[in-house]
């Protein structure tokens, strides 16, 4: 049974489900997957830029012998068991990388922009330790990495998307003139239903007004401004209600 290198990122709309869900599924479960994720620009990687990225595997003698196959001289990779993490990471920074386009578009300024990408990445964390993710995979080049990559690098078409609907252009009519795929906005729609069907508790949106508002400004239920402005007067809390200490 030849084992499965993935280097795809996001949520299958249909399912709900990340690549190791579909993989096994469609692939059975008799051999052996592994994900690669983290900051890798298809064009920067074809330049010789410098690149470092993780291999999450469950098993990880096939994490070590990929690293091993595909580490270079610009091209550092480093291992994980921690596939959950490795596949939240993927995907949710997505959907920040909309978000920081936006707040780009609306030309708020870096601070909101600063604020916008680090709360972000507080509901990634939040997200991806309720489905059983390590806080440091999180933390990581998958995760807080990959979404610094996304978010203020000039490659993204995801943060492009954002800005374009920042400026006030519809999704429809981005997506009528663009060339390339901004894995984002379906994800953002399919997230915040996975967030319902997976996540217990009230008010979620509460708990992930990021990930619901790009979703309802996708959606066309929200104006940018009006997503922006109201997490700028969400209720004063600790920055990080969620921790014990």
């Amino acid at each position: 049974n030849v084992p499965i290198l993935s280097a795809s990122k996001g949520i299958e709309t249909s399912s709900l489900g990340f690549m190791a869900d579909i993989l096994k599924e469609c692939l059975g479960e008799d051999r052996s997957y592994a994900f690669l994720s983290g900051p890798s620009f298809a064009r920067e990687i074809c330049e010789g830029v410098a690149t470092a990225v993780v291999i999450a595997s469950e098993d990880l003698m096939l994490a070590d012998d990929l690293a091993d196959l595909m580490a270079g001289e610009d091209f550092a990779v480093f291992t994980s068991r921690d596939v959950i993490g490795v596949e939240v990471g993927g995907a949710v920074k997505n959907v920040i990388a909309i978000a920081a386009g936006m707040c780009e578009g609306l030309g708020l300024g870096t601070n909101a922009l600063s604020g916008l990408v680090t709360r972000g990445c507080g509901e990634m964390r939040r997200l991806g330790i309720y489905l059983g993710a390590r806080p440091s995979t999180i933390s990581g080049l998958s995760g807080v990495g990959d979404t610094f990559g996304t978010c203020f690098g000039p490659l993204s078409r995801n943060r492009r998307f954002g800005y374009r609907l920042g400026k006030g252009e519809t999704t429809e009519e981005i997506r009528g003139s663009m060339t390339e795929v901004a894995e984002g906005v379906d994800t953002s729609i399919a997230l915040v239903k996975m967030i319902k069907q997976r996540c217990n508790g009230y008010r979620l949106d509460l708990k992930y007004p990021i990930l619901f508002g790009v979703a309802e400004i996708i959606e066309g239920n929200m104006k940018p401004l009006e997503g922006l402005q109201g997490l700028m007067n969400f209720p004063t809390r600790m920055e990080n209600y969620d921790e014990k200490f």
